[in-house]
């Protein structure tokens, strides 16, 4: 049971925090969306909604609270999407435009299973590597979930952790110091790859 609004309080002020810095990621200030501060925010909201309100009164707070949480939510989402199919649309009208006149009542291509790009994204990890790699690995992950309409199923702190086992893994058994890491799409599902590298 909440024995003191300072719960709600709290609550109220890490939501702010977050909507801040959705802000920030949608105005380019950050690259990356907040999803670790929007987890622990969900977390605060899931705990908080187990318990039992006997006060009408912080009851009611705590659904407008919810209710407001859930609007940013909502913008959130759509904002996600217009970033992604803006340019995506632009793309689409520009190879219409382009294509010969026979070509454009031709049916689409089908698409292949690999739908992450074909350039080498490979992102190389060297023991006492800084937080650099990691990050530019977690963006390459945001972007791919991004491209999906999907918000990432990882942390940064997970990957982080899930990066050095796979590197101390392959380290052991090919007896090499450096393992490189890349991001690849396969049938809607976002997967991480590595490779061992002779230094």
């Amino acid at each position: 049971m909440i024995k003191s609004d300072e719960e709600l309080d709290k609550l109220e002020e890490d939501i702010r925090r977050l909507k801040n810095k959705y802000d920030q990621f949608f105005t380019g200030i950050v690259k990356i969306p907040p999803s670790f501060d929007r987890h622990q925010v969900e977390g605060s909201i899931h705990d908080i909604s187990r318990q039992k309100m006997r006060d009408n009164t912080r009851r009611f707070r705590f659904n407008t609270i919810l209710s407001r949480y859930n609007q940013f939510r909502e913008m959130w989402g759509r904002k996600m999407r217009e970033r992604e199919e803006g340019p995506l649309d632009f793309r689409a009208r520009q190879r219409a435009m382009n294509a010969p006149m026979e070509e454009k009542s031709a049916p689409p291509p089908p698409q292949p299973r690999v739908t992450s790009a074909g350039a080498d994204p490979y992102v190389k990890m060297a023991p006492g590597a800084n937080g650099e790699e990691i990050r530019k690995l977690y963006e390459l992950i945001e972007n791919e979930h991004v491209k999906l309409g999907k918000a990432p199923n990882v942390t940064i702190e997970q990957l982080a952790t899930m990066v050095q086992k796979q590197s101390d893994t392959l380290r052991e058994k090919y007896h090499v110091n450096s393992v490189a890491f890349r991001v690849e799409t396969i049938d809607g599902k976002v997967k991480l790859k590595a490779k061992p590298l002779q230094d």
